[in-house]
């Protein structure tokens, strides 16, 4: 399902085309710094492993960004209101990463929009 039209366009159980990115280290210590997140595990592998983890990571929020892109790129009119999520392991630069998501509700707002 792609450009998607109008709220009767979308069905419950509908999914949306999946997001495909690999993101450079570099990428992940930019997204940090302008986010203000200080913290090694985000700068560099050297910097991570001295904390402890296996390398480099991905912030949190960097992946709830990616979600809300996968959003946005299939429908722009569409809006965020709220988004959560359960982080089940860590994340990696230079690793394949597939955003996918699934219509689980939909609800139509006084203005006719969703």
């Amino acid at each position: 399902m792609t450009n998607l039209a109008a709220f009767e366009d979308v069905d419950v159980g509908d999914e949306l085309p999946p997001l495909h990115v690999t993101l450079t280290p570099e990428q992940v210590k930019r997204y940090a710094e302008a986010a203000n997140m200080p913290g090694g595990r985000f700068m560099s592998e050297e910097l991570a492993k001295a904390e402890g983890l296996p390398g480099q990571i991905v912030p949190g929020n960097f992946s709830l960004a990616l979600f809300s892109r996968l959003i946005t790129d299939w429908s722009p009119r569409a809006g965020v209101m709220r988004l959560s999520a359960t982080f089940r392991g860590l994340v990696h630069p230079k690793q394949p990463l597939t955003v996918s998501g699934v219509i689980t509700e939909k609800h139509s707002s006084n203005q006719g929009e969703f």
